[in-house]
């Protein structure tokens, strides 16, 4: 195993630095521009990308409720403060109004995942 996960290529980076407790995003040095999903270059075109510690707040853009007869789930679309747009779950309630302000924490597990809850 890397102990630094910036070693590794972009997905599995960000997998290393959530399974670390980590929200991680990619950042141009010279545009100054955050890139989600992590990959190696901005859409700009920039190719030089630090990870840097994602604030991890952000406001619903949309979101949809899943029904199975397992249970419901939403999936909502998150912009986070930095720019950047990411699909996530809202944890603890079925759904929340477009708008709504949220935090990130990183839910631990075989695969670590970011989910939000509503900031109150």
């Amino acid at each position: 195993m890397i102990d630094d996960p910036a070693k590794l290529g972009p997905q599995q980076a960000f997998e290393a630095y959530l399974a670390k407790g980590r929200f991680m995003l990619l950042k141009s040095r010279a545009t100054g521009e955050h890139v989600f999903y992590p990959k190696v270059m901005a859409p700009s075109g920039a190719t030089d990308l630090d990870w840097v510690e994602a604030r991890g707040t952000g406001t619903i853009y949309a979101i949809t409720v899943n029904r199975k007869r397992e249970g419901c789930y939403n999936i909502a679309l998150v912009d986070l403060d930095e720019g950047v747009r990411m699909m996530a779950t809202v944890a603890g309630v079925e759904t929340v109004p477009i708008g709504t302000r949220v935090r990130a924490r990183i839910e631990a597990g075989e695969t670590p995942r970011i989910v939000f809850n509503p900031i109150e």
